[in-house]
């Protein structure tokens, strides 16, 4: 029976890659192009409403279409680094058994038979630094959920359903989300981050949600074993070496958790006093790694040698995220992006006012696996969108919830999201598992996320 579940035919994710990136080059042969005027504000550019005009066809060659790859890696890069420098210093730290003592002690003091406390407590903790810290700046919190996760029983999987997928929700849904909800109030000139209740309540039944589905996931695989989804991953590196009982902290274990937990404090603190992103975000992971080394005392050939093997680990995940990025180029070169939007916007005028609500948010949802970026999305649609939504009678904060819905819950299953695809690779979980995994989750949060969008339009939700 297994071999009629919907998921056996989702293809390997290089091949779905490949396979979008071919399709946005057919397209640029059948969309008509078109652009957006923009302007400069405030150090970003922003869409011009009503200034959409068709513009002379820019097809992709099958040369440009090939030449588009090595753009699109240069454009990632800083993921890909960051990704690279997230692998290597958690390679670092694993070899100076820090995490390995560490996670065990902390789970023998709290007690394994609390497993689905500790999983439900994991779920919340990781939705909260999406919350408040952003999306790729927590890229290095992702391995220790496995080890975590691993040491309870459960699977990679479910490890990526405790920290991914609950730092996906939580910075997707968040109140004050900069990059959608900050930059959708900006456009809009709203008091910025104004409706909080109502997206606070959302975004923490987002996360009950997540944190009952990680539950159900993990009570499936105590029971049969054979259910999981990540029976033949790759856990070296991740799984506890000895009975837990054995474990305690030595000296040199605290020292290097006091590396690490000073390096995170001061990357929140640099985040939060002078916006660092993910440059800084990379400088930090490699100091701590070298400090790492050289308080444990590694040898240069043992700290190399580590240093390689924690690259080959995480360069799939690397390589992917280049991928993924081409295709976005591949849109920019074949000027279709654009023309989508204007398609998409331009029939919410016909709807009614709830059906456009629901409609504005779903064709958000499609935005946002042409364009990623939260706050890159928000520049380029919500200018378009608020003036449809007020001919509709939408108010504009029932607007902006209707894009942070489409763009923050499809963000679990976009795979041209660079950070997505980042941090499953560092739980070595490949995107088609990801997406059986979790697929019924984002339906159900969809769900219900429209019915608090419907809402909102039911009370003419205001400004504040």
């Amino acid at each position: 029976m297994a071999s009629n579940k919907w998921y056996i035919k989702i293809p390997h994710p290089v091949i779905m890659l490949f396979s979008i990136i071919v399709l946005m080059t057919i397209l640029s042969y059948i969309i008509p192009a078109g652009a957006y005027e923009r302007i400069l504000a405030e150090g970003r550019q922003r869409v011009v409403p009503g200034s959409f005009k068709y513009i002379d066809q820019t097809p992709i060659s099958f040369m440009d279409m090939f030449r588009a790859f090595p753009i699109g890696f240069k454009t990632a890069i800083e993921i890909i680094w960051v990704v690279l420098a997230s692998g290597i210093m958690f390679g670092i730290l694993e070899k100076s058994k820090m995490i390995e003592n560490g996670v065990a002690s902390f789970i023998k003091a709290l007690g394994s038979e609390r497993k689905f406390l500790i999983i439900i407590i994991l779920t919340f903790v990781y939705g909260m630094l999406g919350v408040a810290v952003g999306y790729e700046n927590n890229i290095a919190m992702v391995p220790i959920a496995a080890v975590v996760v691993l040491a309870l029983g459960g699977d990679l999987v479910l490890a990526a359903g405790v920290s991914v997928a609950a730092i996906t929700v939580g910075f997707g849904l968040s109140p004050i989300n900069p990059y959608t909800v900050g930059t959708g109030h900006k456009i809009a000139e709203m008091p910025l981050f104004s409706g909080f209740l109502l997206r606070a309540v959302l975004c923490f039944i987002g996360m009950s949600l997540l944190a009952f589905y990680n539950i159900r996931y993990f009570k499936k695989i105590i029971l049969n074993k054979s259910e999981g989804l990540g029976n033949d991953l790759n856990e070296e590196g991740f799984r506890l070496s000895k009975p837990l009982e054995s474990y305690q902290m030595t000296a040199n274990n605290w020292l290097v958790l006091m590396i690490f937990l000073g390096g995170l404090g001061v990357m929140l603190f640099g985040i939060f006093k002078w916006h660092w992103f993910i440059n800084e975000v990379s400088s930090i992971f490699l100091i701590i790694t070298i400090l790492t080394g050289i308080f444990c005392r590694m040898n240069p050939t043992e700290f190399s040698n580590t240093v390689l093997k924690s690259v080959a680990v995480v360069a799939p995940g690397a390589f992917m995220v280049g991928l993924a990025t081409t295709i976005k180029v591949i849109m920019e070169m074949g000027n279709i992006g654009d023309s989508i939007a204007y398609t998409l916007s331009s029939g919410l005028s016909y709807l009614p006012i709830y059906a456009s609500a629901i409609v504005m948010s779903l064709s958000q949802c499609v935005m946002n696996f042409l364009i990623p970026s939260g706050s890159g999305q928000a520049l380029a649609t919500l200018p378009i969108m608020l003036p449809v939504g007020e001919l509709v009678g939408l108010t504009r904060q029932s607007t902006i919830l209707a894009f942070q819905i489409g763009d923050g819950v499809t963000n679990l299953v976009n795979p041209t999201l660079g950070g997505l695809i980042a941090m499953l690779s560092l739980c070595r979980v490949p995107f088609d598992k990801w997406l059986k995994f979790i697929a019924p989750l984002v339906l159900w949060i969809l769900i219900i996320a429209l019915c608090f969008l419907v809402f909102s339009v039911a009370i003419e939700w205001g400004p504040v």
